[in-house]
């Protein structure tokens, strides 16, 4: 799977994220293209990247930044 994301870092915050089949990736690097593009015009700093990962939840795993706070991504399991 394919997964486009936008990134508020100055948030810390999710904007935009959309999931394609491995067949559309042509569509998904289209989009982000379009996204940085519209960013960029209205000056807006955001981090806009495409992923490959087998499921959301690995995506989710590998790249925990995008959809975890600061207090859960410091916090230690018990």
């Amino acid at each position: 799977m394919i997964f486009l994301i936008e990134y508020d870092r100055k948030r810390g915050q999710l904007v935009t994220f959309e999931s394609f089949s491995d067949s559309k990736r042509e569509k998904a690097a289209e989009l982000r293209l379009q996204l940085e593009l519209e960013l960029n015009l209205k000056s807006i700093d955001n981090e806009v990247v495409i992923l490959e990962a087998a499921t959301e939840e690995a995506v989710r795993r590998a790249h925990r930044r995008y959809f975890e706070d600061l207090a859960e991504l410091t916090s230690v399991p018990a």
